[in-house]
């Protein structure tokens, strides 16, 4: 039993019996005590006036001072208004600790749903261009989803879809065709994704060219848009691509070669995998046929021009196009069909897309459609919206080459940490291994922590030098806080056996609190889909470790009861701080 558990069982016991009612334990709603008060949790009395007859400061007071009269449970009690703030005996808290001190998986939860999966899709890149900051939120929220996920007892499967076919793939495609004169990431030195890219920003430039042109000669902005000699050259690649030209396939199929290449770089350096990578070359055909299955059931309509068209205006969306006049698939079409695979492969019961908020549109019409469909497991789908990135300077701009490429980013970060931890003096009696591989800890598990501690929902700005601070919020100080620990703990030469009696001190009791609410925050961060809770709790976390630590003595405390408690709760401390980071795909380095 939880101590909530215990708290609202003796809560609806007194309050029946004070008020001659009946209320269920499960309607007791208790909130942890806002830190400007003192207490533990707080009670809401107003629901409970109507049964005392008093107001709301009366019944509060009349509540609590039954309950004082429970020493095992509450030690004292404030009335703030309609609020009871309570006070815990310090025994649920010691009780906690001791039953949980040793246990390495604690805070992870077990399920009775090991079978059935829910799968994280993340990543999700064109082979236009290589990765960069936008990707890089975007695969760490993804690979920590899936990470809390498994802590909440889920069995996860993580998939990525590559968005290898296309418009936006040709435009790549056509510039090197035409101005490549056979460069190779050999050649050129040029790792493949970047290379790619390179001429994906070629085309965007030569195309623009092209309309000013044709706006110069009297055309209209979309007249020249759509008539510009390369867009008109870029559409027929993607006809010939569709219809199988071998000249066109063999091109396509050597770029992606290169960019597949250099993603797995990126991902390695980045820490984060994928069970199962889907290829909408593969898939976009599933869609198409679906198209003609929607046809059949008049979900979707066609036009005079022939496109595909669905009416949602029922439903409070608008009419989407489904397929193109001339028979190519879009996005939404691939989206259709790909689902449709994923869960004849799965059988999952839910589907958590990890996708930026300006797919906010497109995830609502496509799970719409799939309900339309008929598709139970439709109702599982989720779209885990979050936040552009941003720059300083404001936003990145892959066409116009403006993007921050991860790459260039993970480089930057290992090279701020070598600079910042070697002026602080970090990395004395580390050989020039144990240096790398820690600047490479540090300057990525800052990189992740930033990233990862702000809400998903919300637009960021990333500044590089900013996260990579050993004080306040960032990964470097939580990172410094476990190595300090470690640093205790390998000075201690006895068992790690808890004394039998343990008295604690207010800092002690603020870090058992804070120990027992893991388990709850895990939890709530597999429910709200944010590693941002799990971040901003292991800060919380350290700063409270931080603050003891200063304030009382661990390995010259002369009492060996108390120093054999406090060996011990460090030690928890330091096993949570290392599960949160992991759960962040954050690495914590032993000594620094």
């Amino acid at each position: 039993m939880t101590i909530e558990s215990k708290v609202k069982s003796v809560i609806a016991d007194t309050i029946n019996n004070l008020f001659n009612t009946s209320v269920a334990v499960d309607n007791i709603l208790i909130q942890k005590t806002k830190k400007e008060f003192k207490g533990d949790y707080t009670l809401v009395v107003f629901p409970y006036v109507k049964f005392s007859g008093l107001n709301p400061e009366q019944t509060a007071k009349k509540i609590g001072e039954n309950l004082i009269n429970q020493q095992n449970i509450f030690t004292g009690y404030n009335v703030v208004k309609g609020f009871l703030n309570m006070e815990l005996n310090d025994t649920l808290w010691i009780e906690h600790f001791r039953n949980n001190a040793h246990n390495e998986k604690y805070g992870y939860q077990n399920s009775s749903n090991t079978t059935i999966p829910v799968l994280v899709e993340y990543s999700s890149p064109n082979t236009n261009k290589p990765l960069h900051l936008g990707h890089i939120r975007n695969i760490l929220l993804g690979y920590s989803i899936a990470k809390i996920l498994e802590a909440n007892g889920r069995k996860v499967v993580k998939v990525n879809i590559v968005n290898d076919r296309g418009i936006h793939i040709c435009k790549s495609m056509l510039a090197y065709q035409l101005y490549g004169n056979g460069e190779t990431p050999e050649s050129s030195q040029i790792k493949g994704d970047h290379l790619v890219g390179k001429y994906y920003v070629i085309f965007d430039q030569a195309y623009k060219k092209e309309i000013a042109e044709l706006i110069q000669a009297g055309k209209t902005k979309e007249e020249a848009e759509k008539q510009a000699p390369l867009m008109l050259k870029v559409q027929e690649m993607l006809r010939n691509w569709e219809a199988g030209d071998k000249e066109t396939l063999a091109l396509w199929e050597t770029m992606n070669r290169w960019v597949y290449k250099g993603f797995d770089t990126t991902y390695k350096a980045l820490g984060v995998d994928f069970d199962k990578i889907y290829y909408e070359s593969d898939t976009y055909l599933l869609g198409k046929k679906e198209v003609e299955n929607g046809l059949a059931k008049e979900i979707f309509y066609k036009k005079p021009d022939n496109s595909v068209w669905i009416d949602l205006t029922k439903d409070g969306l608008d009419e989407k196009v489904i397929q193109r006049a001339d028979g190519t698939s879009l996005y939404i079409t691939q989206d259709i069909g790909t689902s449709i695979k994923r869960h004849e492969e799965y059988g999952f019961d839910k589907m958590i897309y990890v996708v930026g908020n300006e797919q906010d549109y497109h995830f609502k019409v496509l799970f719409k459609i799939l309900e339309k469909f008929g598709f139970d497991w439709a109702k599982g789908l989720f779209h885990c919206s979050y936040g552009m990135v941003e720059l300083p300077e404001g936003k990145m701009k892959s066409r116009e080459g403006t993007v921050i490429d991860a790459d260039d980013l993970i480089s930057e970060m290992i090279d701020i940490s070598r600079q910042t931890t070697e002026e602080l003096g970090k990395t004395e009696g580390f050989n020039e291994a144990e240096k790398e591989k820690l600047y490479q800890t540090v300057g990525l598990g800052a990189l992740k922590y930033f990233i990862l501690k702000v809400d998903p929902k919300k637009k960021m700005l990333f500044n590089p030098a900013e996260s990579i601070d050993f004080h306040g919020n960032t990964g470097p100080f939580i990172q410094y806080t476990y190595a300090r620990i470690k640093s205790i703990l390998r000075k201690v030469d006895f068992d790690y056996s808890l004394p039998a009696s343990i008295q604690i001190n207010s800092k002690e009791r603020e870090l058992l609190k804070l120990i027992y609410e893991f388990e709850q925050t895990i939890i709530d961060a597999g429910t709200n889909y944010s590693p941002a809770l799990i971040a901003n709790y292991v800060y919380e976390l350290a700063k409270e470790f931080n603050q003891y630590y200063h304030d009382y003595p661990i390995l010259k405390e002369e009492n060996e009861g108390v120093k054999k408690f406090r060996v011990n709760l460090v030690s928890f401390v330091s096993n949570i701080i290392k599960t949160s980071m992991k759960l962040l795909g954050v690495d914590v380095p032993e000594q620094m």
